[in-house]
Formats: structure tokens, sequence, C-alpha cells
């Protein structure tokens, strides 16, 4: 996708997305919300092809708008309509007859927690429950792929906390397709099954979430003090050491290794805070660039 001016936005991304949570990663301008406005078809790509669900989101966007969900990122929600208007609304954009629509608006509601207040006008609703309506009538009329373009924008941390649970619900219950676009990486490690990082506009990895932040063969240990004791001890043992943060990491070259770790701590008589099989964090793929660059996803 190429704007005017030379500006490349997306470049040689093929994808394929099943069942469950994909997280769509990158930092702000990487090119998510133009991947999900071109999925729906309100913006036309320079060259390739699209297609969701089967139609061509070139000359079916309408089609496509009807059958899939979709979650924006900004407030556009009317102050001075309930909650259950709105979305009985929406669902009948979508095509529902109107006792569908309000029966599938009061479900949606009650699936994110606003049952009670669904008769409420939306401009008497926290920045929460408006994320929340907003997630409500992207999910009424049954669709068959959510597009959720940054759903905790906004939130304190109770709230985002929250959010991330009703997503991971909706992934795990509902059946259907969904796809959190986020910059927030470390929120996408709770919540998704996959994950597609981009950057640039360019796919850098599509790959299930436990293979992109795979076991690395260091043992992370921290504790409250003794840290430099429990360090000589453990080089004393022919372990390899090193530190990082407050964390000191030792190499985990056989089984008897975190024997003697453990052993180690013990005798030191040390107040033990941590002690995991390191793994990496999706921050840090973003931050080493050792990422393949493969042109086509199969999730």
């Amino acid at each position: 996708m190429r704007y005017p001016g030379g500006v490349t936005a997306l470049s040689d991304l093929e994808l394929s997305v099943q069942p469950g949570i994909t997280g769509l990663v990158g930092a702000n301008g990487a090119g998510k919300s133009t991947l999900i406005k071109i999925l729906l078809g309100l913006i036309t790509p320079s060259s390739g092809q699209v297609r969701v669900l089967g139609l061509d989101a070139q000359e079916q966007g309408p089609e496509i708008r009807a059958r899939v969900g979709y979650m924006p990122e900004h407030d556009c929600l009317p102050a001075d309509v309930s909650a259950t208007e709105f979305v009985t609304h929406l669902g009948r954009m979508s095509g529902l007859p109107p006792t569908a629509a309000k029966e599938q608006a009061a479900e949606a509601l009650r699936h994110v927690g606003l049952h009670e207040e669904r008769y409420r006008q939306i401009g008497t609703f926290s920045t929460g429950m408006k994320q929340r309506v907003k997630l409500a009538q992207a999910l009424v009329g049954n669709p068959g792929l959510l597009l959720l373009d940054e759903p905790t924008n906004g939130l304190d941390p109770s709230g985002r906390d929250a959010m991330l649970a009703l997503i991971r619900r909706i992934g795990s219950e509902f059946g259907i397709a969904v796809v959190v676009a986020s910059h927030l990486l470390s929120e996408i490690e709770r919540i998704c099954d996959h994950l597609v990082a981009i950057d640039g506009g360019k796919l850098l990895r599509a790959a299930s979430l436990d293979s992109m932040t795979q076991a690395l063969p260091w043992l992370a240990i921290e504790v409250d003090e003794g840290s430099e004791p429990l360090r000589a001890r453990l080089e004393g043992a022919g372990l390899t050491v090193s530190l990082q943060g407050r964390a000191l990491l030792v190499r985990l070259d056989g089984d008897p290794v975190f024997d003697t770790v453990r052993d180690t701590i013990a005798d030191l008589d040390l107040p033990l805070t941590r002690l995991e099989h390191r793994r990496h964090h999706v921050e840090e793929l973003f931050e080493r660039r050792e990422l393949d660059e493969p042109t086509e996803a199969k999730l």
C-alpha cells in the first residue's frame, strides 16, 4: 500500500488467519490500522489481492463489513442514545431483522458486562464502559472475524485487565477468528495464540506465540540479598553465570544445573524471590531484529 508522496505503508504481506486470537503487533505507524482498513474494504491497496472470508475486499467491501466485527481505536460513539439502541442499530446495519437485532444486541451487551446499564445513554458512560460498547457492537450480527484496533486504548490498568479478559473469553468460547492490533506487546503476550509482527509495513515474522517466545537455555534467579556470594559459589561449581538487571542468569548445560542452583541457594540460606526458565519476550524480538522475513504466514 503506497500513499501519495511515495510513502509505503504495507509491502509484501500475505496472511492466513484461523480461529483463535492473533496479535497484530508493531510500533505506532507500522501499518496495523492501514491493514485493518484494507481488510474492511475501506481503502484500496496499490497492488495485490485481499480476500476476507472468501470475499474480495476491493469488490465486496459492503459484504465483508456485514460479516466482520470491527472495533475502532478512537472514540466514535454517539452520546445521546442508549447502548442498546446503538448496538441494535449496528445489528440492523449488518443485515439482521429488527427483532433479531434487538435480541442479539442484548446478548452482546450481556457478554461485555453492560446488561444492567444497556438503557443508559452512552454519554454518561466511563471510558471503560464505552470501550465495552464498541466491543459489543463488533460482536452483534454473529461475525466470522473480529478486528479489534487498540482495544485497551485509554483504559487504566484494571480496565485493561478486564478488557483483555473479555477478549480472551471471546477468542476461546465463540469459535471465531479474532485479530487484535496493539503496540502494547506485553498485553498481546497475555491473550494471543498467534502473533503477526510488522515493522515499517513489512512482515517480520508470523508464528505461534509459543514459538516466538521460546524458552532459552538460561535459568533466571533473583534473591533479596546475597547475589554476589551466590554468583561466586555457582561459578566455583563450574557454572556459567551472568547478570541481567537484578537477575542472575545461569546457563543450563545439563540436568544437574538446576539441582546445583537449588542446593547452593539452600546452603547459603538466601531469600529466593524468583527462579524460572528464561524465555524470550516479544519486545526482545523487535529489539534484536533476528527475525526471518517470510512472504507468507500460515497461522
